[in-house]
């Protein structure tokens, strides 16, 4: 089996909330996501960017599933429209178009599936680490301890053997696989660094353009005095921002591949014919492009504020947790679930407001709406279903400042550790129910 040719969540793991008001422990079902970045060896910058995005940390609102493989390399990237390599790049006065995107998502889609990206995916829900360079098949075989754990499953419920002669093992099976491997995403980042020097330039030709105009009009040179002034104060100004264009892609996941990968390959001892055929299968195991999202403040941060290691690591994952957060709403099934943290109440015991562990990193605002839904577990379907409860909006000033190097910053909100909301509309909310934003087709009323 050939290497990758580049560089390189959902019932969650028990997540224990403490909810103080109730004194009980929830669990809540998280997406699972791995993350890569798009490397630029001709870039500037390239090398601190590949070193800010390996030490940024992981999504926490999310199940980490990165196998190994964080980084692809622009110019390993075969282009499936023209026979140039390497993705449409994003440069400073330069935006995308729509057709651009289009092939770019193309071209790291056929990346991810050429290199069996998906199958190393699904190999590590079900257990089994695949160390190209330390693979022993004689030993090799699959579990569910991963599945069981993320999705708070009974271990009998979920052995393969019993579900293949049980309606309940079966349903079981079929509720893990939607909500858990079928919600395996994948973010490409495709960054591109803008420095303050090259709005400079540009804006020093402007203004240079412009005072030749006025001095040609006005036969003076006050024009050029004021573009030499402009020029040089802009060339004092060293901070810089970065485009960040997200590929968002999710894993294939239905009866017909989960009959597949049960009835030919899962093997709970080691099996090495079967372990074969399962690293041989190069079609089966896919994933699909669903959204792209692009980031770019025209605010710059101030170099000398941050040593530049910092600076660089702050700026990626503040891009990247902003596309983040607005893909959530652009595509359904990335959706957060975040659970209710406590309830507030006043000096007669009077609920007044709840909170929850989220805040700008996700993109919440004052006019941010979300629905308080239920989980529970049909018992006719064994499958998991969500109830709506209510509909709560953050509360203005009470939004936590949790983006990356916040409390260094000392932002406003940074120094509180939770969102505070109120109901606007529903029944009653208890800690540990479920924040989702917006709407979520798969509650129930």
């Amino acid at each position: 089996m050939k290497k990758p040719a580049f560089i390189l969540c959902l019932l969650s793991v028990a997540c224990l909330v403490e909810a103080q008001s109730a004194g009980a422990l929830r669990e809540y079902r998280r997406n699972a996501l791995a993350e890569m970045l798009v490397y630029h060896s001709e870039d500037e910058f390239g090398k601190e960017i590949y070193e800010a995005f390996m030490a940024k940390p992981a999504s926490d609102k999310y199940d980490d599933h990165n196998i190994g493989f964080s980084v692809v390399d622009n110019d390993s990237i075969a282009n499936v429209k023209r026979t140039s390599h390497g993705l449409v790049k994003a440069k400073y006065g330069k935006n995308l178009m729509p057709s651009d995107i289009r092939k770019n998502a193309a071209m790291l889609e056929k990346v991810l599936n050429d290199n069996e990206v998906p199958k190393f995916m699904v190999a590590k829900w079900f257990g089994m680490d695949i160390d190209l360079d330390n693979f022993d098949i004689e030993k090799a075989h699959f579990s569910m301890d991963l599945i069981q754990e993320r999705g708070q499953y009974n271990a009998s419920e979920l052995d393969v053997n019993l579900a293949k002669q049980t309606a309940r093992g079966v349903a079981a099976l079929s509720d893990a696989g939607e909500e858990l491997i079928g919600n395996t995403f994948m973010l490409i980042s495709d960054m591109t660094y803008v420095t303050a020097e090259e709005k400079a330039a540009i804006a020093k030709a402007t203004l240079n353009a412009l005072g030749s105009f006025v001095d040609a009009v006005f036969k003076t040179n006050l024009g050029s005095t004021t573009a030499e002034l402009a020029g040089d104060i802009a060339d004092s100004f060293t901070g810089f921002t970065v485009k960040t264009h997200s590929y968002l892609f999710q894993m294939d996941w239905n009866d017909s591949i989960a009959a597949i990968f049960y009835n030919n390959y899962y093997t709970a001892e080691p099996n090495p014919e079967k372990v074969m055929a399962f690293l041989m299968d190069t079609s089966t195991f896919r994933m699909h492009y669903v959204a792209h999202e692009y980031e770019y403040s025209e605010k710059s941060v101030i170099v000398g504020q941050y040593e530049r290691p910092e600076l660089i690591k702050m700026v990626c994952t503040r891009s990247i947790d902003k596309n983040i957060a607005a893909l959530q709403l652009a595509y359904e099934d990335f959706k957060v679930k975040t659970p209710v943290y406590e309830m507030i109440t006043n000096g007669n015991g009077k609920v007044t407001g709840y909170t929850a562990k989220i805040g700008l990193k996700e993109g919440i605002s004052d006019k941010s709406k979300f629905q308080v839904v239920q989980r529970q577990m049909n018992p006719e379907t064994n499958r998991t279903e969500y109830k709506y409860v209510a509909t709560v909006k953050p509360e203005k000033g009470k939004i936590w400042d949790n983006r990356y190097n916040a409390v260094t910053e000392k932002s406003e909100g940074s120094e509180l550790t939770a969102t505070t909301f109120k109901k606007v509309a529903g029944g009653e909310i208890l800690p540990g129910m479920l924040l989702i934003e917006g709407k979520y087709r798969k509650v129930k009323e």
